[in-house]
C-alpha cells in the first residue's frame, strides 16, 4: 500500500523552483508542486510558513503526500507566458492523476490552488484531501487557530493566515498534536479553536469512479491584523464568492498581455530548441520582474527568500540599491521605464542616508535592513543609474527631480574619494562588490569614477535648459566649481588604479591591493563605467588573465580566484559580464559563446539562478536572481 511513514518536516527550503504572485504576493514552489513561501504585504519582509503540506487518503491508505510520494511522478508548467503555474502528480499506485494549478489573482491578493482529480483505475477510489499547516511562531507572535466554515484560520498577533475550500465542506480537522498521527491520514480534534502552530483540515472528495474526476478549489488568503473577527470572516465569505475560473482566465489574460506589451525586443521566432531556450528565459525574465518589485515604492529584492536561517548566507530578499540599478537598465529596455522611474524618485530619496550615502540594503518598503557594513559602490551606481536611465527616457525633468539627491550622493562621494587618497582614514572601510572584503577594490572606485561622469553629463543636459540654471548665478558658479573638483578627481582615480591595480608580475589588473586576485568584477572599468576602453593593451592582458584563471571546464566563470563561496561555482552573472565585454570590443562569436553557458544552465522553467553546479551544470542556490535575469536582457539586447 502506498503512504509515507515518515515525512521531514524540516526539509531545506533552498531551491524556489517556480515563482508566482501578482503586485502585492509573492509565492514559490518546489518542482513537485509543494508550497514553500508566501510574501504580503511585501515580497521581502515576513515569511509565515514553516511548511505547508496536502496530501491524499484513498479507501484504507495511509497519507500520499502529493508532494513527496515513492509512487508520484510529477510534470511541471507554467500556461504560456504567465506566472500560473501547474503541477501534475501521478499515484501510480493508485492509478489517479491530480493536477494542481496555483495562480494569484491580479486584483485580489489571495492564493488559489485548483486540484482536479482523475481516476485512471479501473476500480472505485475513495478519497479524502488533507492539509497540514505549520506557521512559524514564537513567544511575541504566538499563533493559534480557528476552525471556520469551510476551512481554518491560523493566527498570531501580526497576522492571519486563512486556508479555506471555495465550496466543499470539511470532513475533519485537528489543532493538537496533529505530528502525531497525521500519517494514517485520518484528524479528529473536539475543540473548534485552540494554541498550536500546526493545525490540519480534510474534506471528503467522494468517491471516484474509473475515468471520472472531480475538483477541489482552496484558498489562502492573508491578512494583517488590523481587521475585527468579524471583518476577517466577511472578507473570507466575500472571497468564496468570487469566480475563479473568471480570475484564471482574467490572470492568464494579464500576463500574455504584459509579455506581449514588454517584448521590446521582438525576438524572432525560434527557429531550434536553442533559440526557442533563449527566447523562454527572455519572457520569464519580464514575467519575474514585476513579481521581485515594490509596486508602491519601486524597491526591487535580489531574489526570493532562500535561507531565512541564515545557514549559509545574509539571505536574499532585501533590496540592494546596486543591484535594482542593473534591474533598471533591464526593466529600461524592456519598456518599463515607470517601475524604473519609481525606483528613484521614490525608493532612492527615502533611503538616501542624510549624508548622501545609501547603505547596503533595505526592505523594499524603504526600512533600513539588517546590514554588516557599507559598500561605497551603492552609492556610486544610483548616481550612474540616474544618467542611464535618461539615456533611455530624454526625460529631464526626471533629471531635475533627482539633481537634489545625486548631488547629496556626489558630495559624499567627493569626501570619501578625497580620503581614500589623502589615506587619513575618517570613513569607514567599504566592503567591496562581493561583501567579502574590507577596503579599497578596483570596482569601487571604478564606480566612484562613473558617478563623477554621471553627474558631470547631467549638469550638461539640465545646463542647456534656460529655466534650468541661467538665471541662478550662484547655482552656475558652484556647479562650475564643483565640476572642476569632480574632474580632477576622476583623474586622480584613474591615476591611483594605475600605479596602485596593475600588477606588472601578473600583467594584468587585480581587483584590490591586499589579495591581488582575478576578479570578474575587475571587468566594471571597462562595461559598465568606462574608466578604460576594451581594447587598451592592459586591458586585453587582464581579459586574457581572466580566462585563464576563472573559466571553469565547462565554460562557466568563476567570481573570483579561491572563490568558495557555495563550492566556488560559476555565475552566470560571470558570464553575462565576460559576453558584455567581448561586445563593446566587437567580438560578438566570443560574446555568444560565454552567452551559450548561461542558456544551457538555466533552470526548469527558465529561471536563472545566482550559481551553477559545475558537474550537474543545473541551479544549485538561488533560483531567479533578479541581477542574472537583468544582465541576461542587458546582454541580449547588444547580441540580437
Amino acid at each position: 500500500m502506498s503512504c509515507n511513514k515518515r515525512r521531514n518536516t524540516m526539509n531545506n527550503k533552498y531551491l524556489n523552483e517556480a515563482i508566482i504572485g501578482n503586485k502585492s504576493l509573492l509565492a514559490t514552489y518546489t518542482s513537485k508542486g509543494e508550497l514553500l513561501r508566501m510574501y504580503y504585504p511585501n515580497k521581502d519582509n515576513r515569511q509565515y510558513l514553516k511548511y505547508y503540506h496536502v496530501g491524499i487518503k484513498i479507501n484504507d491508505s495511509d497519507i500520499i503526500y502529493l508532494h513527496d510520494d515513492v509512487n508520484n511522478t510529477y510534470k511541471q508548467y507554467y500556461d504560456t507566458d504567465t506566472n500560473i503555474l501547474n503541477t501534475e502528480i501521478n499515484n501510480t499506485y493508485f492509478n489517479i492523476k491530480i493536477l494542481q494549478t496555483d495562480f494569484v489573482p491580479i486584483k485580489e491578493d489571495i492564493l488559489i490552488k485548483r486540484y482536479t482529480f482523475i481516476n485512471e483505475s479501473n476500480i472505485d477510489l475513495d478519497l479524502n484531501f488533507l492539509i497540514h499547516s505549520e506557521l512559524l511562531s514564537d513567544e511575541n507572535n504566538f499563533v493559534g487557530c480557528k476552525i471556520i466554515d469551510k476551512g481554518m484560520m491560523q493566527y498570531s498577533h501580526d497576522f492571519v493566515f486563512s486556508t479555506f475550500a471555495k465550496a466543499n465542506k470539511l470532513l475533519s480537522h485537528q489543532i493538537h498534536n496533529t505530528q502525531n498521527n497525521i500519517y494514517s491520514g485520518k484528524i479528529q480534534d473536539k475543540d473548534y479553536i485552540g494554541m498550536s502552530k500546526d493545525s490540519s483540515i480534510s474534506y471528503d472528495i467522494g468517491l471516484i469512479k474509473p475515468e471520472e474526476k472531480k475538483s477541489l478549489d482552496i484558498c489562502i488568503c492573508i491578512e494583517e491584523p488590523k481587521k475585527t473577527i468579524s471583518e476577517l470572516e466577511e472578507k473570507i465569505e466575500r472571497v468564496k464568492k468570487i469566480d475563479f475560473q473568471k480570475e484564471y482566465s482574467n490572470a492568464k489574460s494579464y500576463w500574455r498581455k504584459y509579455v506581449k506589451s514588454h517584448n521590446t525586443l521582438n525576438l524572432k521566432g525560434p527557429q531550434n530548441a536553442y533559440e526557442e531556450k533563449i527566447q523562454e528565459i527572455y519572457k520569464r525574465s519580464i514575467l519575474l520582474f514585476p513579481l521581485l518589485t515594490n509596486s508602491s515604492t519601486g524597491g526591487m529584492i535580489a531574489a526570493p527568500e532562500v535561507d531565512e536561517y541564515f545557514t549559509n548566507c545574509g539571505r536574499y530578499a532585501y533590496c540592494w540599491p546596486r543591484d535594482a540599478v542593473f534591474i533598471t537598465k533591464a526593466l529600461d529596455i524592456l519598456k518599463m521605464e515607470k517601475e524604473s522611474d519609481k525606483f528613484y524618485k521614490i525608493f532612492c530619496k527615502m533611503t538616501q542616508s542624510k549624508n548622501g550615502m545609501w547603505e547596503q540594503r533595505f526592505f523594499t518598503d524603504g526600512r533600513l535592513a539588517p546590514a554588516w557594513g557599507y559598500q561605497i559602490d551603492e552609492t556610486a551606481s544610483v548616481v550612474y543609474g540616474v544618467y542611464s536611465h535618461y539615456e533611455y527616457t530624454k526625460n529631464t525633468k526626471f533629471l531635475k527631480d533627482n539633481l537634489h539627491m545625486c548631488e547629496k550622493a556626489i558630495d559624499f562621494l567627493k569626501r570619501y574619494t578625497n580620503d581614500m587618497l589623502d589615506g587619513t582614514n575618517k570613513y569607514h572601510i567599504s566592503y567591496d562588490l562581493w561583501e567579502m572584503y574590507e577596503g579599497t577594490s578596483l570596482y569601487s572606485l571604478a564606480s566612484i569614477y562613473a558617478a563623477f561622469d554621471s553627474i558631470i553629463k547631467i549638469y550638461k543636459v539640465l545646463g542647456s535648459n534656460v529655466s534650468d540654471f541661467e538665471n541662478n548665478r550662484l547655482k552656475e558658479e558652484k556647479i562650475l566649481k564643483s565640476q572642476k573638483e569632480i574632474e580632477k578627481l576622476q583623474v586622480a582615480i584613474k591615476k591611483y588604479i594605475n600605479d596602485n591595480f596593475y600588477d606588472t608580475n601578473k600583467n594584468s589588473y587585480i581587483r584590490n591591493i591586499d589579495d591581488r586576485k582575478m576578479d570578474i568584477s575587475i571587468l566594471g572599468a571597462v562595461v559598465p563605467f568606462n574608466v578604460f576602453t576594451p581594447k587598451e593593451k592592459k586591458i586585453q592582458n587582464t581579459v586574457e588573465k581572466i580566462n585563464l584563471t576563472l573559466r571553469t571546464y565547462t565554460g562557466g566563470y568563476q567570481r573570483f580566484e579561491e572563490d568558495h563561496y557555495m563550492n566556488g561555482n560559476p555565475w552566470p552573472i560571470a558570464n553575462l559580464w565576460m559576453a558584455l565585454y567581448y561586445l563593446e570590443k566587437g567580438e560578438k562569436k566570443k560574446a555568444k559563446e560565454v552567452f551559450d553557458f548561461v542558456v544551457k544552465t538555466a533552470g526548469k522553467h527558465h529561471f536563472l539562478a545566482e550559481q551553477i553546479d559545475n558537474n550537474t551544470l543545473k541551479p544549485n542556490w538561488v533560483i531567479g536572481l533578479g541581477w542574472s535575469h537583468a544582465m541576461f536582457v542587458i546582454v541580449l539586447e547588444k547580441l540580437i
